[in-house]
């Protein structure tokens, strides 16, 4: 009689899903994540009985929870605080991240003076760079007080060690990849090693209410390395982006327990560190206001309604494809306006080399600017230029209609804000009544008489 054979028992388990197999693997079969596969020390499986105990906490009805607001402490940097909802709320674990030297140790370290100098102490621990690095960060900006501790600390256990002796109001760790647990096998970066240094600081972090800011690394696509989990963790996640060819910089929140995820702030990076920018409105528009070619829109950043300027050339060219070159706008989208000027405007671009670009570095990405980008290349090839104190607000169809963008309301005024007396919108109702609009007002009237329709 043949013996009944049993079932291979599961050696490896992934510590991110729970998928279990009986062999190593480097990738988990079932998350996709590197190095999360480990030995098993005990057998997987459901749990025949759970021994239920008595909570030191009972459950209350919903209503009797307090709703008052919890207390912010401003870190006195204002435009980080508009990102966070308005300050730090005690307790809160905040991950910011972003990618190498776009500043996030620069802004930290000026978060921290600005606490420390508000009365509150602030424990910095750099597991990335010395002491003497740190310090000589902190001179270049003017960021030194006696409140501000510094440590340069690789391992979690020493790091908790100097929350004990320094007590501080405020901690930032730089950064969670580069701190490790000696509890825990593996490296310091390694998923296993990423999540018990998070748990164990946010732990703390709730437990005395401690605000911690921990610094993440990012992978080569833009998202936070390590397991998935460290942004469920955590109760803020900002990200720190801005083009290394320009100084400005803006952190945006993803994720936040306390406030609204539509915020920006605004920073510009100088010689002697991270500089705010409360009204960023100019940075995106030229000095030049009178030549052919530009056209002012209003673009949104978050909540912020921010006026960019669309510059475009066009070149009579004899090649049978004209080229088509962009810079801060969708290539698709400029080709899609060229199309709708060319057939439902009548102004003909299959014989021109077209240039389109943004000024100021700034990457327009929404509908709202296909009017702008439309009346920049319509006078450019007119050879007219366009109101100095107009701007287009406007989406275009292929029908030559133009179309209402949201939060239209906020970016009027912003343009009336600023000085823009003649808006262009979706009340032109067409291209081809906007661009008859935009010679209207032209100034003297006689020379908008006899200004062509294009």
């Amino acid at each position: 009689m043949a013996s009944r054979r049993s079932a291979p028992t599961a050696a490896f388990r992934c510590t991110e899903c729970g998928w279990t197999t009986a062999k190593w693997a480097g990738r988990c079969g079932e998350c996709q994540q590197w190095g999360t596969v480990v030995e098993a020390a005990t057998q997987t499986g459901i749990t025949a009985s759970v021994t239920p105990l008595v909570p030191t906490r009972s459950a209350r009805p919903i209503t009797d929870i307090d709703t008052r607001e919890t207390p912010r402490r401003t870190s006195g940097v204002g435009e980080f605080d508009r990102v966070l909802g308005g300050g730090i709320v005690p307790g809160a674990a905040i991950l910011l991240s972003g990618e190498p030297g776009v500043g996030k140790s620069t802004l930290l370290i000026e978060v921290a003076a600005q606490s420390a100098r508000s009365g509150r102490r602030v424990l910095y621990v750099s597991a990335e760079e010395s002491l003497s690095q740190v310090r000589l960060r902190a001179e270049r900006t003017g960021a030194l007080h006696e409140e501000l501790y510094l440590a340069s600390e690789t391992d979690l256990a020493t790091t908790l060690g100097h929350i004990d002796n320094v007590r501080p109001d405020l901690l930032i760790v730089d950064s969670v990849q580069t701190v490790s647990s000696s509890l825990i096998e593996g490296s310091a970066g390694q998923p296993s090693q990423v999540r018990e240094v998070a748990s164990t600081l946010i732990r703390v972090a709730k437990e005395r209410d401690l605000p911690v800011i921990i610094v993440g690394h990012v992978t080569k696509d833009g998202q936070v390395a390590g397991p998935r989990v460290l942004e469920h963790l955590v109760d803020v996640v900002c990200h720190f982006e801005g083009d290394r060819q320009t100084s400005l910089r803006f952190v945006r929140a993803l994720k936040n327990r306390f406030g609204a995820t539509d915020e920006v702030g605004c920073f510009d990076m100088t010689g002697t560190g991270i500089a705010e920018v409360p009204d960023p409105s100019s940075l995106f528009l030229s000095t030049r206001r009178s030549e052919p070619g530009t056209c002012v829109t209003v673009a949104l950043e978050g909540r912020r309604a921010l006026p960019v300027e669309v510059q475009a050339l066009t070149l009579p060219t004899g090649a049978p494809n004209p080229r088509r070159i962009v810079s801060g706008v969708d290539a698709a989208r400029v080709a899609m306006v060229l199309a709708v000027l060319e057939k439902r405007a009548g102004i003909r671009l299959s014989d021109q080399d077209v240039y389109v670009s943004t000024v100021g570095g700034v990457r327009l990405t929404e509908p709202a600017a296909d009017l702008a980008i439309a009346l920049a290349i319509a006078s450019a090839a007119s050879e007219r230029p366009n109101p100095p104190q107009l701007a287009a607000i406007g989406e275009l169809s292929l029908s030559g209609e133009i179309r209402r963008v949201t939060q239209h309301d906020q970016r009027r005024a912003e343009a009336a804000r600023l000085g823009y007396r003649a808006v262009i919108d979706m009340s032109a109702g067409t291209l081809r009544s906007a661009l008859a609009e935009r010679t209207r007002h032209h100034a003297p009237a006689a020379a908008a008489a006899d200004a062509p329709t294009f």
